[in-house]
Order: C-alpha cells, then structure tokens, then sequence
C-alpha cells in the first residue's frame, strides 16, 4: 500500500469523525458506495482532484494539510 495514501486517509478519518459523519454519509454525497470510501480512508483507493476538493470542503479541512506528511 501506499504509504503517502494511508496517512492522508488517517487525516480524513479524523476529520470526518469531528465532524460526526459516517462513511455512509460521506460516500453518499461522493456519489460512491461505502465500500469505495472506506478503500479510501484505508489507503488503498485514491480520489481524483475534484473528489479531493469537494471532500476537503465537506469536512471543513484545507487539502494543504491532507497533503503535509
């Protein structure tokens, strides 16, 4: 896996834990299953630039510090 990947799904998964969503929550205004979104968080899965922005806007978070590993 990559490791750059599993540290930014980390950082999503806390985010979206503050924020009191589910992965459900989140896939479904993703326009992704659950599944897929949980592969993200893992590591395993890598979301495209505009999945990245709107989930940074989603989760009140700036990408800079997805990105700062």
């Amino acid at each position: 896996m990559n490791v750059v990947a599993e540290n930014i799904g980390r950082k999503v998964k806390f985010a979206r834990n503050v924020k009191g969503l589910t992965q459900i929550a989140v896939a479904s205004q993703m326009h992704m299953t659950q599944q897929q979104y949980s592969r993200f968080e893992l590591g395993v899965y890598e979301l495209n630039y505009q999945q990245i922005i709107f989930l940074c806007k989603l989760l009140e978070i700036s990408a800079s510090s997805l990105f700062d590993v």
